[in-house]
């Protein structure tokens, strides 16, 4: 009888009377908290995003099937209830949650989760960088529906961080279902479209979006979540200052403009004195889980618009020989950048993941000293010499060793960087024209129109290295020195390639762990990313919200829907 009395209760939380009948019971409910993003998102697709301009505000909108403890790294219910495992963790039963919403009120259920893996996320006509993770021998999870809240996952072998993978956000059928059978997918969900056709099921919707001004954010009538008695979030709404750049972020924060920014080395000095006047606390949780890092272009295409190659074909004999990627390393000073830049505040990284990363972090990756000699060795071993002595190394044909790099304007850690890099190159007779620009604009170059030469960027990180696939594969859409390689270009890419094809079907931990190990040696060996420096991860928060729960690998705002202003 208990059973069903539960079910009854959730039959009824598509009805927007009671999800928020208990918004005003106390005064945990109301408020906003003001947040800001250095770019305008490219879109409000999940399934496409590939910058963290979109996901920063895809990821309050919408959920997966499981999410991960920020304390134990476990994986945890989310959208689903719980879950069977059967023929040795090649299929898996999930059995949803049936109190769970979208945020028009449609209920979600297991029709949604199909069509997300089939019809979009294995759906060759879009380009979504999750394909090329969701998978297992290469080949795509079968997704089928057994009832309305029961789904079913056959995998053609072990996939050992499927729970963890479960966290994908799911997208609604009936919003989508049309738009994908008419083929225009790729160009829905835009900026232009309307808020309320966005539809998600997690704490937040899209209210408002004004261009090079800000995202507003409001809470989901629907949201399923609740603690103990009170519906949730307590929040009505989140707003996102588009911010183009860190310094004007910073005095957005000092004017109480923003509620969160996140630290520079150089800030902490300005802003330690100002906490207690300022009612704000700096936070302090080690180094960060992403990356900062040079990458030169090793696509040998031709450009199908202009028929000439994407990169000039005297460059690219630089740029595929590990000997130039190695000596560059070691001719950029990081400690340099960790004094100059972060003001203290960084570490030195020379290999895909970050110390934060835990257990799959490889501390024994090759490093790169700074080390002119060393590095000028390795030049000279290629023939790059100073032949005119006028302090530019030239090629055998006498032609200056130059190219043009590349960095995001908005971010101004990565741009000090890259003035850092041009000067320490042109120690060893490397000339380098160095250009910022705006940050969807690097990444378009990245992903899509290939026309670049050196850039800096960075990835996020994380914890488990196979969602890192996409970057690691040839055939990854984010593989940025030469993405979706029809066929592995040289040896140690087709090593990775089968590092990462097996590792994922490893249950032993251990196993993976040796696996991955020899993955960041080959990374560190070959350097097709040139990593700098990590920044300590600091941010300031005003000391005006309850229920933070601060951690290494969540942050600040994993737990956003429990979060309230307090009053």
């Amino acid at each position: 009888m208990r059973f069903l009395l539960i079910l009854s209760f959730l039959f009824t939380a598509c009805g927007k009377e009671e999800a928020v009948k208990a918004d005003n019971k106390d005064s945990k409910y109301g408020g906003y908290i003001y947040l800001s993003t250095s770019s305008d998102p490219k879109s409000f697709n999940p399934i496409l995003a590939q910058e963290t301009s979109t996901t920063a505000v895809t990821g309050l909108i919408f959920e997966g099937l499981t999410r991960v403890n920020v304390h134990t790294l476990d994986v945890e219910p989310n959208l689903a209830l719980f879950w069977d495992i059967k023929k040795g963790g090649r299929e898996w039963i999930f059995y949803l949650r049936k109190d769970v919403c979208w945020n028009d009120g449609e209920p979600f259920m297991a029709d949604d989760v199909v069509f997300t893996f089939n019809e979009l996320i294995y759906n060759p006509d879009i380009p979504s960088s999750s394909s090329d993770v969701l998978k297992v021998k290469g080949e795509p999870f079968k997704v089928e529906k057994i009832d309305n809240y029961t789904v079913k996952f056959s995998l053609a072998a072990t996939y050992a961080p499927f729970l963890m993978a479960m966290g994908h956000e799911i997208l609604p059928k009936h919003k989508l279902e049309g738009i994908v059978k008419k083929g225009s997918f790729n160009t829905t969900w835009t900026l232009d479209t309307q808020p309320s056709e966005i539809v998600g099921t997690g704490p937040f919707m899209l209210k408002k979006y004004r261009p090079g001004q800000f995202i507003e954010l409001t809470k989901n009538p629907y949201y399923w979540k609740m603690s103990q008695e009170d519906t949730l979030p307590y929040l009505d709404g989140v707003r996102f200052l588009v911010v183009q750049n860190i310094d004007t972020a910073l005095l957005k924060f000092l004017d109480t403009e923003l509620d969160y920014y996140s630290l520079r080395g150089e800030d902490f000095a300005i802003l330690n004195p100002e906490q207690e006047d300022g009612n704000f606390k700096i936070y302090q949780v080690g180094p960060t889980f992403g990356s900062r890092f040079l990458v030169f272009n090793q696509n040998p295409d031709i450009n199908p618009k202009t028929k000439a190659p994407f990169v000039d074909k005297r460059k690219i004999v630089w740029f595929k020989d590990k000997r130039f990627r190695q000596a560059i390393s070691h001719a950029i000073d990081r400690e340099a950048m960790i004094e100059i830049v972060l003001n203290g505040f960084g570490y030195t990284q020379y290999g895909p993941l970050s110390s934060s990363s835990g257990y799959f972090y490889n501390p024994g990756v090759a490093k790169y000293e700074y080390d002119l000699d060393k590095a000028n060795q390795l030049l000279k071993e290629l023939g790059l010499v100073d032949i005119d002595n006028d302090g530019i190394l030239e090629d055998a044909d006498g032609v200056d060793v130059e190219f043009t790099l590349f960095t995001n304007a908005e971010n101004t850690d990565r741009v000090k960087i890259a003035e850092i890099i041009k000067k320490d190159l042109s120690e060893i007779g490397i000339k380098v024209h160095f250009l910022p620009l705006e940050f969807n604009n690097i990444v378009s170059k990245i992903i899509s129109t290939y026309d670049w030469e050196a850039i800096i960027l960075g990835f996020t990180g994380g914890i488990e290295p196979h969602f890192s696939s996409n970057i690691w594969l040839s055939t990854g859409h984010l593989h940025a020195w030469y993405p979706r390689q029809e066929q592995p270009s040289t040896d140690w890419e087709r090593e990775i390639d089968d590092i990462f094809t097996k590792a994922v079907q490893v249950l032993n931990r251990s196993q993976r762990k040796k696996m991955y190990d020899k993955w960041q040696e080959i990374a560190s060996h070959e350097v097709p990313l040139i990593y700098t420096v990590l920044s300590e991860n600091m941010f300031a928060l005003r000391n005006r919200f309850g229920n933070l729960d601060l951690t290494p690998y969540g942050g600040v705002f994993h737990n956003i829907e429990e979060i309230y202003v307090l009053k």
